[in-house]
């Protein structure tokens, strides 16, 4: 009984988490405009972003920058900074290196970047943010929810379809993602990777 018990405690702590499977779904619109589109914009909006407990970003960076500081100070300063360069320095290129890599594997010639002139352009909206935890005997992945939101590059009050993505997770194949960014940054590239399967196995089949 005694191992019994020993072996639920070392389970809990190895991180088990209760987050749901990875759902993605079309809120509105449709996205079968994009038959014969060659480039697609990304664009990225973190406005409003949820980040674990805290309801409000500013609430999380006040208290994580506290903790830091706490035990070094000016780290706090230095782990802020940190978190808003993931943003193009992490999350933004692994969306769209995943989503890339999806279509060439799919056979769809479609290039996706942020410099592109496109006719079309997806804005991926951050709506909450679970860093998740890699303390070495005890985890949490990150995950995400987003939604992709296809406009015109010409007009972006015209939009053309929303795609939701919940549950996305992030974590290092090989469990070495100590860091909050770099579990961060796989939720993106799997959010990139299953919007790709959802467009081609949808409107492009």
């Amino acid at each position: 009984m005694k191992n019994l018990s020993l072996l639920f405690f070392v389970l809990l702590l190895a991180g088990i988490n209760n987050v749901s499977a990875q759902k993605i779904k079309l809120e509105s619109g449709k996205i079968d405009f994009f038959k014969g589109v060659s480039e697609l914009k990304v664009e990225y909006n973190y406005n409003d972003v949820s980040v674990g407990k805290f309801a409000k970003e500013a609430d999380y960076i006040v208290q994580k920058k506290a903790d830091y500081n706490l035990r070094e100070p000016g780290s706090g300063e230095r782990w802020e900074t940190a978190w808003f360069a993931d943003r193009s320095e992490r999350y933004a290129p692994r969306f769209e290196e995943e989503m890339n890599l999806q279509f060439i594997k799919r056979g769809v010639s479609c290039k996706v970047g942020q410099d592109l002139q496109a006719t079309y352009t997806v804005i991926f909206k951050t709506t909450f943010i679970e860093p998740g935890f890699n303390v070495g005997v005890a985890r949490k992945n990150a995950y995400i929810n987003g939604e992709a939101i296809f406009v015109e590059s010409a007009n972006h009050d015209k939009i053309l379809a929303k795609v939701s993505i919940e549950n996305s997770p992030g974590r290092d194949a090989f469990g070495a993602d100590y860091d909050t960014g770099l579990r961060i940054q796989e939720a993106y590239a799997k959010a990139g990777k299953e919007l790709v399967y959802f467009i081609w196995k949808n409107y492009l089949q």
